[in-house]
């Protein structure tokens, strides 16, 4: 399914503070926002469903939304249900359900500080393709969207340019993306002969035949170049840094119907990888989740935001993703003026997902 720009893309910079922790706003870009503050764009906090909201069934179990004299909803379990959501049978049936689920990864969301600099770094040295760019003045902002292919069948890039802020704090919890290309040394010469910034030139991977290298873009977001045949996903992983990587495990294959692709330890580095997607690596862009021997936490910065997923019911995700250790930021509804319904939530991590 193809899910249309989100809350997101949106930004107040009057509400831009060095420190992010401290934000409290109506109206703010995801790259400016604490992990546990995230509020939707005013074009969503201004939603007015009215009073009459419909039930909405959840795995059996029948819900109502009452509207409170605040104007604030709450959820009502009918008491013919209430036995059944509080046993075992609401995650049976969850976890069922998300099998049956045709989720896909759709894009990453990241800031910029030069959108037109870092446009022509990914076109230029990174084969990507401009597949749309929109300008919002009236809330500061502008998105691009970059990829191997269109929106609708390929794993792309949000990138997001705030008006006036030129660099972003990328922290030491995001790790990398990764693209494969057939030569990493042809590439690796290009990006040098552009101006890019390698930081670990092409060879094999330790311990393994796979040729790789390190470089960054513009600002600084770190690019894993993967030698690799023709693939229908050039733009193939995502890293993040994670303190209980059973606990992820565990997270994305409940609540978001992952599989565990693979999984490897390294203890002369002190490390555990685990790939985590909808299928095969060499087809499909994953999840690539690190842990760190001994590190629980990290600084997420305020660069990098979210990952989009698409989801045949974001009422029913949601209630798994609450069933499995994760933390919903942004209650499951339509975004104004269009059928597309989002919900938004944090991992065990702290990590968003829409």
């Amino acid at each position: 399914m193809k899910i249309f720009p989100m809350a997101s893309s949106s930004i107040n910079l009057a509400s831009f503070r060095p420190s992010i922790s401290s934000l409290r706003f109506s109206s703010t870009n995801l790259c400016n926002a604490s992990l546990s503050d995230y509020n939707p764009s005013r074009r969503l906090a201004l939603i007015h469903l009215g009073s009459a909201i419909p039930q909405t069934q959840l795995f059996g179990v029948k819900v109502s939304k009452l509207l409170r004299a605040d104007g604030n909803s709450i959820d009502v379990v009918t008491a013919g249900n209430i036995a059944q959501a509080n046993t075992g049978v609401t995650q049976e049936n969850a976890l069922e359900w998300v099998k049956k689920d045709k989720q896909r990864l759709l894009h990453v969301v990241y800031c910029v500080g030069d959108l037109d600099k870092t446009i022509k770094f990914y076109t230029e040295c990174l084969g990507m393709k401009l597949l749309r760019k929109r300008d919002i003045p009236e809330e500061r902002y502008t998105n691009a969207f970059l990829g191997y292919g269109p929106e609708d069948s390929h794993f792309v890039v949000e990138l997001t340019y705030n008006y006036g802020v030129d660099k972003y704090d990328i922290g030491t919890g995001f790790g990398h993306f990764g693209i494969a290309v057939e030569d990493v040394n042809k590439t690796v010469d290009l990006i040098k002969a552009k101006g890019g910034k390698v930081t670990r030139e092409a060879g094999p991977v330790k311990g393994g035949s796979t040729v790789i290298a390190l470089i960054e873009d513009p600002d600084g977001y770190k690019f894993e170049l993967l030698e690799r045949g023709p693939t229908p996903e050039p733009l193939c992983q995502v890293m993040l840094r994670v303190g209980d990587l059973d606990r992820s495990i565990n997270f994305y294959e409940k609540a978001f119907g992952m599989e565990l692709l693979r999984k490897r330890d390294n203890p002369e580095s002190k490390y555990t990888i685990a790939m985590m997607g909808y299928g095969p690596e060499d087809k499909n862009a994953v999840l690539e989740l690190t842990y760190n021997y001994g590190i629980t936490e990290y600084d997420k910065g305020n660069g990098y935001a979210q990952i989009a997923i698409g989801t045949d019911d974001v009422y029913k995700t949601a209630e798994a993703v609450k069933l499995f250790g994760g933390k919903i930021t942004r209650e499951p509804g339509p975004l104004p003026g269009i059928n597309t319904k989002i919900t938004a939530c944090l991992d065990p991590d702290g990590w968003k997902s829409v």
